[in-house]
């Protein structure tokens, strides 16, 4: 587990790695279990382990669309299933493709997009057009202060120079609470 440490007693608590084979994110899976039996993270402001990746490592053997659907799967799981309606930060590809990849109870529960693009607020709506329904789901996009907490946040951090950060700092919103990062 490169990137978080827990003790000998509490791994075996949780259970062994899934080792499925080749293809499985056995390190996602048991962070998971752990997080679903009560354990808890802690950020390290500081490095305690430096991990090299080499192109024979296994991370690189499990496809991106495995990690991307096991990683919505929990957050429907542990968040959204205790929501009425929530609002998906960012209207650009990764809050679409998030807004796709939702089951479809919990796309209904998508009140808005919110963004600062004003090409896409100016727009006003999302018309998801692999939809079945008819007519075809149109999801608002408003600006992020015109938006409903809670959010799901599809904006990776550091990525625009603090902009989102101050952005999201001047509604005085609670993590873990009003919102939560899935980037």
């Amino acid at each position: 587990m490169p990137t978080w440490f827990c003790s000998r007693e509490w791994f075996f608590h949780v259970g062994k790695f899934d080792e499925g084979g080749k293809g499985v994110p056995e390190d996602l899976l048991f962070f998971y279990k752990h997080i679903q039996k009560g354990g808890e993270v802690f950020r390290v402001n500081h490095c305690l382990l430096l991990y090299r990746y080499h192109p024979q490592a296994a991370t690189h053997s499990i496809p991106e669309g495995t990690i991307w659907n096991h990683r919505v799967r929990f957050l429907e799981d542990r968040v959204l299933s205790s929501w009425t309606s929530f609002t998906i930060w960012n209207a650009g590809k990764q809050g679409k493709k998030l807004y796709r990849s939702l089951s479809p109870a919990n796309r209904k529960k998508v009140a808005a997009f919110c963004d600062v693009d004003e090409k896409k607020i100016t727009k006003g709506f999302y018309t998801y057009e692999e939809s079945e329904e008819r007519p075809k789901p149109k999801i608002p996009i408003c600006h992020f202060r015109d938006a409903t907490p809670p959010f799901i946040i599809c904006v990776k951090l550091d990525l625009t120079g603090g902009a989102f950060e101050t952005n999201l700092n001047t509604l005085n919103l609670k993590e873990g609470m009003d919102y939560y990062h899935f980037n």
